[in-house]
């Protein structure tokens, strides 16, 4: 038997079937009345009638999704945020649909520009900002039509333009992270510090080189030591960076992402350094993979469950007067046994 067409519920029902769409399928323009609504969902249910999401998208103006666009799901921090952004949506009846950019520039504008062409109530760009100034501006010209449109955007790291934004205050807390390892007694630092042209990991960097210097501990351009913005990037910087930890008592390596100092602490123990014994070791984030991650990392403690959740909200009011267009969320450094207290020299 051939699945029910509209037709087939707007024959039954008695009805045109433009009336049967827009019961149905709802309508930005007109509305149909509750008993001829309830008398055409009662034809649909009968002959087994599914509403095609597409239709329903298309007389709406709007789908029931929310879109999402990361980075890199398998990173802890965007899975995290993702499961608040995920929450607040099916708080207000959406659905999320993910998409991952890879940390491509390229993609992440062809992402959105494939998320915003199935018309969702809203999109979330989560991430630092990748690329240069044409990637940057093909990215803003797609989401100025998604926006003209009726979309909604928000964005969470750092402001894009003039879009809604929870922006993360990275260099703040990595300074504040600073200031918490210089307390303990920690004189020779050398930082993981990402990708250079990632603005995240440079905000972070900045912020930790600023906090130390007002302390007056200066640290050499050697000692700062890129790497990819993931586990196994960690784990590389801190292979090549090996010659500035052996035989140093008292130095710590900070990584600028959590994944990064995971990585970094095994590139340690597999090079025969204890961790925090010969190498002490500092992290961003707070992911939840530090559960089971052994001495506790020190970090800064990000809320990214509520950040996302955020995210959501600002995206959903953008536009209405009442509605905040920037919130700033800030961290707190959390010390762990990765960072013991030095030795009062």
């Amino acid at each position: 038997m051939p699945s029910p067409t509209l037709s087939d519920v707007a024959r039954e029902a008695g009805v045109s079937l433009a009336t049967a769409s827009r019961a149905l399928n709802g309508s930005a323009t007109r509305v149909v009345g509750p008993a001829l609504r309830e008398r055409v969902l009662a034809a649909a249910e009968r002959l087994g009638y599914t509403p095609d999401a597409r239709a329903q998208a298309m007389a709406r103006g709007r789908s029931s999704a929310l879109g999402l666009v990361v980075h890199d799901i398998a990173d802890p921090y965007f899975s995290t945020l993702a499961a608040g952004v995920s929450e607040a949506a099916e708080d207000d009846g959406l659905v999320v649909t993910l998409a991952s950019t890879r940390t491509d520039p390229v993609r992440e504008a062809e992402v959105v520009e494939l998320l915003a062409r199935q018309r969702p109530q809203a999109l979330v760009l989560a991430g630092s900002r990748l690329g240069g100034d044409d990637d940057r501006a093909r990215l803003l010209a797609t989401l100025a039509r998604y926006v003209s449109g009726g979309g909604r955007v928000a964005t969470v790291g750092q402001p894009l333009d003039d879009l809604p934004c929870v922006q993360i205050a990275n260099r703040e807390g990595a300074a504040e992270l600073a200031g918490a390892l210089h307390g303990l007694g920690y004189r020779d630092v050398v930082v993981l510090a990402g990708p250079p042209d990632h603005r995240t990991a440079a905000d972070r960097t900045h912020g930790l080189l600023e906090g130390l210097a007002e302390r007056g501990v200066h640290v050499p351009a050697e000692h700062v030591v890129p790497g990819e913005f993931t586990r196994d990037g960690g784990y590389g910087a801190a292979t090549s960076a090996l010659p500035l930890l052996r035989g140093r008592p008292g130095v710590v390596l900070v990584a600028v992402t959590d994944v990064m100092a995971v990585g970094a602490t095994a590139a340690l123990r597999d090079a025969g350094l204890g961790v925090p014994d010969d190498v002490a070791v500092a992290g961003f984030d707070d992911i939840v993979t530090l559960r089971d991650v052994t001495p506790g990392l020190t970090t800064v403690r990000l809320p990214l469950h509520d950040v996302g959740a955020a995210a959501v909200r600002l995206a959903l009011g953008a536009g209405e007067p009442s509605t905040e267009q920037r919130v700033v969320v800030r961290g707190e450094v959390v010390v762990r046994a990765s960072t013991p207290r030095q030795p009062t020299r």
